[in-house]
């Protein structure tokens, strides 16, 4: 039983993590098993049909046929098993060891020979001569094309094909089947070119691209920590040094017994109040979240990480007539929406609409990409339950405390949606400010459909 759940949860493990990854990785492990299946394919076909023709030939053929089969696969096992270092050899993340080569070689020496002592016994007939040639560099060629810049592998490829016709005419096979050989050779060459080298060029200019996109990401998160350096050292650094110099010429003045220097330590007093109260401000302009600011920053941060956003609404009433707790609350869902799809989500284009009806403000946050977007906090571990963390169940707790609802879900068409909408129902507080109903029955009717469950 305990290896029966191993299993199961292996095969669950492996289906989570098929689903989690992005595209680009799908494309190349999509490339990766193409290049080698193209292999198997050629072994399984045109490397195994002809070899059927001796059975009739005698024990000499028959054992020639069967040692060719089994450098085939051998070469053929080697190969896939290359093919993931030629790939990182060709991006340069990690070079090739070049002793893996040495057993590659060896058994293309010994497929030619094998292939030319079938010639020369008859134990292949004409056109199943052509395609065994035609089959014989494959498995080879498609890591050793990776590996090597064009020019060389063209060189050595013309090498190998001038190599393989001598020997096939030394054994005494006619000029046609030499040509079509010579063919097979030239096509098989050209084959493993085109589909290999192209495929993985592309690649790695994708790859280079995400990576790009990636550092584009961290940098504006370090400008957003240096500007909030910045925004410290300049509050503090005056204030700090003024009270310093304050409270030497306090003690100076006490020990001369001089009664200014209460009045000194009065003032070094109200000047720490006074930066405490500035760093709090500075701090909470930095945590608390502004609707406009944050669709500044969403934009910034998210264009900057490649993303194309186009953002609705936001110089509209729904923007400048919403009251500060209705817009600080969508200032969070901005901020919370922009940081999912910066950091779980795989999209090329987000679209951040407001709108504003009789009754609430209405916000919308799509993105494509939806195969590969998480939603915010759950099993992620971003303090989704927490009503003053991140994630989706943060975020209903802050809008829920304002009688307002967010939903979130796929849309179709590859598009992941959240829409958080607020009443504008209010009514003055215990010291007389404008505050939201808590009540979640103020919530509009006009209030979009909900969406599906979140992901």
């Amino acid at each position: 039983m305990k290896g029966l759940r191993g299993v199961i949860g292996r095969v669950r493990g492996w289906r989570r993590g098929w689903h989690e990854r992005s595209k680009l990785q799908r494309i190349d492990l999509y490339t990766r098993v193409t290049l080698c299946s193209v292999t198997w394919f050629f072994a399984v076909s045109w490397g195994l049909l002809p070899l059927g023709d001796a059975l009739d030939e005698g024990p000499v053929a028959l054992a020639l046929a069967g040692a060719f089969l089994a450098a085939n696969i051998t070469q053929s096992v080697l190969s896939n098993r290359n093919v993931a270092l030629a790939f990182d050899d060709y991006r340069g993340t990690a070079p090739f060891p070049p002793g893996r080569l040495r057993l590659p070689v060896v058994l293309q020496a010994l497929m030619t020979g094998l292939l030319v002592a079938l010639a020369a016994v008859g134990g292949v007939q004409e056109e199943g001569l052509v395609l065994l040639v035609l089959d014989l560099p494959v498995a080879f060629g498609i890591p050793y094309v990776l590996l090597v810049p064009v020019r060389k592998f063209l060189l050595h490829s013309a090498a190998f094909s001038a190599v393989v016709l001598a020997l096939l005419a030394a054994v005494g096979v006619p000029g046609g089947l030499l040509f079509g050989a010579f063919v097979s050779l030239v096509v098989v060459v050209l084959l493993v070119l085109v589909s290999a080298r192209p495929s993985v060029w592309s690649l790695s200019v994708m790859w280079q691209a995400e990576e790009a996109r990636d550092m584009q990401a961290r940098l504006a998160v370090a400008e957003e920590r240096l500007r909030f350096g910045r925004d410290m050292h300049d509050v503090l650094g005056r204030n700090l040094s003024v009270i310093a110099l304050k409270s030497e010429l306090a003690v100076e003045l006490a020990q001369r017994g001089n009664p200014a220097a209460m009045d000194q330590m009065v003032e070094v007093q109200r000047i720490a109040r006074a930066s405490q109260q500035e760093v709090r401000d500075v701090v909470r302009g930095y945590r608390e979240a502004d609707l406009p600011t944050e669709l500044m920053g969403a934009q910034g941060v998210l264009q900057a990480a490649g993303i194309t956003v186009s953002v609705e609404g936001a110089d509209g009433p729904a923007g400048i007539g919403a009251p500060a707790a209705v817009q600080a609350a969508l200032g969070w869902v901005v901020r919370e929406t922009a940081t999912n799809v910066l950091r779980h989500g795989d999209p090329r284009h987000c679209w951040i609409r407001l709108a504003r009806t009789r009754d609430a403000v209405v916000l919308e946050v799509e993105n494509d990409g939806a195969g590969a977007t998480r939603p915010l906090g759950g099993a992620d571990g971003d303090n989704g339950g927490d009503g003053g963390g991140s994630g989706l169940a943060g975020l209903r707790v802050r809008l829920g405390a304002l009688g307002g609802s967010l939903s979130a879900g796929a849309v179709g068409d590859d598009l992941f949606r959240v829409t958080a909408t607020v009443p504008l129902t209010a009514r003055p507080d215990a010291n007389g400010r404008l505050a939201l109903s808590p009540d979640p029955s103020a919530a509009p009717s006009a209030a979009p459909s909900v969406l599906p469950e979140e992901r």
